[in-house]
């Protein structure tokens, strides 16, 4: 335990990491994963979605409920695909503009594989329970945006509004887009019966859920180390995450003796690889690791896209 003595000044190091920089064998292994993802949400939507006869939300359950709607009231079967770039047009627009071209590329790339698969695949019946449908369907979509957003892409539509509102206030947006797609499909409840609707909503929110397990670049942890290489802890810090640290002077309590303790603030997503450096820089380093709930000033995030 300790008890504080005195602060010390901040430990300013220059950032090492340079975000902008994105080497050949990175955007190879990106556009893989992205593939495979694209073909997990197309295998999602004809397994899951489709049987379970529900509206995911973001673009994907406005596509569905379009062609539902083109289906039912006119008799007009109307392709995924030309719905879904359609429907992306300003999304990926404000991609372009506001995130950055690369993201936005794979993310186009990602729109058109999924829309294309969904389009030539089957719709594979493999049970009658909805309720199973909804909750593993919910599970593989969260889990294919995931791997969208860690290869530095999402699978469109509302994706690029989250990512625009989390990199312009630096806070997770995804639950504020849960919100917004309740709309659509309240839209969908008085169309289609109040229970498909219901069934949409638990589906959204167990994607989002797994997708805040999974993705966690918004989220911020705070780390409190005691330690006897407060310096090199810092470089060790900051030559991983990309954020400086704090070095404060206390008192042990029980030996009263010395102690340093390093303060830092630094992203969910970096906590278990910058925990395990600080270990290996000094393996007698007390570490706590907490939940930052907001942070306010400046926070570096690095520039992925």
């Amino acid at each position: 335990m300790l008890t504080k003595k005195n602060q010390n000044t901040s430990t300013c190091l220059k950032n090492p990491k340079n975000g902008n920089t994105i080497s050949l064998k990175l955007r190879i292994r990106n556009f893989i994963f992205i593939s495979f993802a694209a073909v997990i949400m197309a295998l999602n939507i004809k397994i899951f979605v489709r049987n379970a006869n529900t509206f995911p939300g973001g673009a994907t359950g406005l596509t569905l409920l379009i062609q539902q709607i083109f289906w039912q009231f006119f008799n007009i079967k109307v392709s995924y695909t030309i719905i879904n770039l359609l429907i992306n047009a300003i999304p990926v627009y404000i991609g372009f503009r506001y995130i950055g071209k690369h993201f936005t590329i794979l993310s186009v790339y990602m729109i058109i594989v999924t829309s294309v698969l969904t389009d030539l695949l089957p719709t594979i019946k493999i049970t009658n329970d909805i309720l199973l449908l909804v909750v593993f369907g919910g599970i593989i979509n969260g889990v294919a945006i995931s791997i969208c957003l860690l290869s530095g892409a999402t699978s469109g539509g509302t994706d690029f509004i989250s990512i625009f509102i989390s990199e312009r206030k630096g806070i997770d947006s995804f639950n504020i887009i849960l919100g917004f797609n309740t709309v659509i499909l309240t839209i969908a409840g008085f169309l289609f019966g109040w229970d498909k609707a219901m069934y949409s909503i638990v589906f959204q929110f167990i994607s989002t859920q797994v997708l805040h397990l999974l993705y966690r670049k918004y989220q911020e942890t705070t780390l409190f180390i005691v330690t006897n290489k407060p310096r090199e802890v810092v470089e060790t810090i900051a030559a991983i995450s990309g954020h400086s640290s704090t070095i404060l002077e206390g008192e042990g309590s029980y030996e009263h003796c010395e102690r340093n303790v390093v303060y830092s603030v630094i992203s969910s997503q970096e906590s278990s690889h910058v925990v395990k450096a600080v270990k290996t820089t000094d393996p007698k380093a007390f570490v706590n690791v907490m939940r930052t709930q907001q942070v306010q000033g400046r926070f570096y995030r690095p520039k992925e896209y």
